[in-house]
């Protein structure tokens, strides 16, 4: 599973946008084939909106430091595949 979350400052682009180009790159750093993957979660918010950090990493804390927008990338294991919702 990939979480993605495009913190952005100005001008979002298209969440749909996002995944394909993240998904090729990592092909090798985070899994042999792209066709693993069997769940995207994708966000964008903007670095001055409001909203909550829960258990903030240290490398999500450096993103934020920085002041630009950047992406946040997490590769986990996909939820049961039998339970939909």
């Amino acid at each position: 599973m990939l979480q993605i979350t495009y913190f952005y400052d100005a001008v979002a682009i298209d969440v749909d946008n996002i995944i394909k180009p993240i998904q090729d790159a990592i092909i090798g750093l985070a899994y042999i084939d792209d066709d693993q993957v069997t769940d995207v979660l994708v966000r964008k918010r903007n670095l001055s909106g409001n909203f909550k950090i829960e258990n903030m990493t240290s490398t999500l804390a450096e993103g934020f430091s920085r002041g630009n927008e950047f992406l946040y990338i997490v590769v986990t294991g996909a939820p049961e595949q039998e339970v939909l919702i």
